[in-house]
């Protein structure tokens, strides 16, 4: 149990910094602040400032954020009638306004907020002391910081650095690099694997036996390495996917197996072990294919571009299969399922661990590039719209849009945990 929660921490925190290390990468390429970069989601247990951004790890390992200028409520701290303190420098400019009652600024002035501006001209106005006979204008630093009410300090985000002030394709780019990172990450983990192996591993186009699996069904009822299955209940095997099929629509279920040693047939009867897979029951007898190992320079170094477009291509044909072949929950995986796959990896090794990270690695990049608001690919439908229209939608057009994209992300999370949760759990 401890080492799947630590792997699966690692896994999911490998997945988020690498997805928005792109966006904030190539927002600061742009000119764009990055207020806050977050590891985890909820309360935060470590924060600190560097570059004008704010770096923190928040308790809950399941996500992360980068907060760019102009891309929120930058003044949701700030309500009128409410009192602040403020820290100016040596040339009496706002470089601190405090917004915290966890923070105590020493040598902070207590002013009671009426107006601000801090995106154009750049001031605070309010009652100092809360004295109405002190109402005072202060002047505030372009690079001031802010702390918010949860305690946590970041810059205020004036309008030539925000996420709207860049360039349409760097900001289409900065879009995009999420995704992008998650695919390179990909490529990267598959070519680890690769080197790790020694080679690339290639199952033979057979039904031959290469190894067992510990308390292998098959190797206690006599079957030896080197066998070819040729047939299970007289169905014939004629590749390895089809054996798998009908060893899995079999659990807990007496099952005849015909098999080839030197050349002569015979037959055996064995019951293959019941497994949850993916909140199914699936039979198995233990036994993996033979396989070669290819160990040359250019298998190992192309290998993690060709597995990767490989699998790309798979997951096209499962997503297209959810529009052929009907929708059902048990297509997605959230946060319980990606724990049940990290689980059954950390039982077999390192290697599955990273050959794991790659699958989930580019699953997250293909599904932030759907094209639904509040997603990475909804967005950069929203900046070609605007390359078409020359004019970016309304930012309450956008708000609208935005918040109904999100609102059906959430409401899919919800069922597919609560379904994943039932399947994994309860199944």
């Amino acid at each position: 149990m401890l080492i799947t929660i630590v792997t699966f921490i690692i896994v999911f925190g490998i997945l988020v910094v690498v997805h928005e290390f792109g966006h904030f990468y190539f927002a600061k390429r742009a000119g764009i602040l990055v207020r806050e970069f977050s590891i985890g989601m909820g309360p935060k247990i470590f924060a600190h400032q560097k570059n004008g951004t704010t770096y923190t790890v928040r308790i809950l390992p399941l996500g992360g954020y980068v907060r760019m200028a102009g891309l929120e409520d930058d003044d949701d701290s700030l309500k009128p009638g409410t009192t602040v303190s403020l820290l100016l420098n040596q040339d009496n400019v706002v470089e601190t306004i405090n917004a915290s009652k966890k923070k105590t600024l020493i040598s902070g002035i207590p002013v009671e907020i009426v107006k601000w501006d801090l995106e154009k001209e750049l001031w605070i106005e309010g009652y100092e002391n809360g004295e109405e006979d002190k109402y005072r204008r202060f002047s505030v630093s372009h690079d001031a910081s802010i702390i918010e009410e949860d305690g946590t300090k970041v810059r205020i985000a004036p309008i030539d650095v925000q996420f709207q002030s860049a360039k349409l394709w760097q900001r289409m780019l900065t879009n995009f690099a999420g995704p992008l990172n998650n695919f390179i990450l990909t490529i990267i983990a598959f070519t680890l694997v690769a080197v790790i192996q020694g080679g690339v591993i290639t199952s033979e186009n057979s039904t031959k036996i290469g190894g067992f699996a510990t308390s292998s069904v098959a190797k206690k009822a006599g079957l030896k390495v080197g066998d070819e299955i040729v047939a299970v209940n007289g169905h014939k095997t004629t590749s390895w996917v089809k054996l798998s099929s009908y060893v899995n629509a079999s659990p807990n279920k007496k099952i005849n197996v015909t098999y080839s040693r030197d050349n002569q047939e015979k037959t055996v009867a064995l019951t293959p072990k019941v497994q949850n897979q993916n909140g199914k029951k699936i039979g198995l007898i233990g036994i993996t294919a033979k396989t070669h190992t290819d160990s040359s320079f250019m298998a190992i170094a192309t290998y993690g571009f060709t597995k990767t477009w490989t699998t790309m291509l798979a997951l096209f044909a499962a997503i297209g299969g959810i529009f052929t072949h009907g929708f059902s929950l048990n297509d997605f995986g959230g946060p319980v399922a990606i724990y049940s796959y990290t689980s059954e990896a950390a039982q077999y090794g390192l290697t599955s661990v990273i050959s794991l990270l790659a699958f989930l690695s580019i699953n997250l990049g293909i599904v932030n590039l759907f094209p639904i608001p509040a997603l990475d690919g909804g967005k950069i439908i929203l900046n070609i719209i605007e390359a078409i229209r020359r004019k970016p939608l309304s930012p309450e057009k956008e708000g609208i849009i935005t918040l109904i994209g999100f609102g059906f992300l959430m409401l899919l999370m919800v069922l597919v945990t609560w379904n994943d949760i039932h399947r994994y759990f309860f199944n």
